[in-house]
């Protein structure tokens, strides 16, 4: 999913194969054997490309639209609230404000899950507004209790 992002300057050739004190390349921090760890910013996209793709597989309505994750633009940034999303119809655009949405949580330490729930919710909630439906309505039958 597109997100702004910060441009890196060309490194030179020279940089690129250095080898530090003779001792070879480095090695990824986590070694061979453990998966590399994985950011905070690629938790949220993953969360909203998954919660993203499983109302497409729901909605066909939803096929072209593209999910855009977003750090805080100054147009989402109003006197009295700030979006969390913007859906843009005519374009058939959702876009995520990623800032909004994690910094304005009260989580306590180890709430991951919390954090994942309240991802996953604000996605329902921009699709919702998207299709002109109540955000229960998009997934029938996943909250019955059996």
């Amino acid at each position: 999913m597109p997100r702004s992002r910060r441009v890196a300057s060309p490194r030179s050739p020279r940089r690129l194969a250095r080898d530090r004190h003779g001792r070879g390349m480095r090695s990824a921090v986590t070694g061979p054997h453990l998966e590399p760890l994985s950011t905070r910013l690629e938790d949220f996209d993953a969360t909203v490309a998954g919660t993203a793709s499983y109302l497409r597989g729901l909605w066909p309505e939803l096929e072209g639209v593209v999910f855009e994750v977003a750090q805080a633009p100054a147009e989402a940034i109003h006197v009295d609230h700030i979006d969390r999303w913007k859906v843009a119809h005519d374009e058939r655009r959702i876009t995520f404000h990623r800032l909004p949405i994690v910094r304005f949580l009260r989580l306590q330490e180890g709430e991951e899950r919390d954090e994942k729930l309240l991802i996953e919710s604000c996605v329902f909630r921009a699709v919702a507004e998207f299709l002109d439906k109540d955000p229960w309505e998009l997934a029938p039958g996943r909250y019955r209790h059996l």
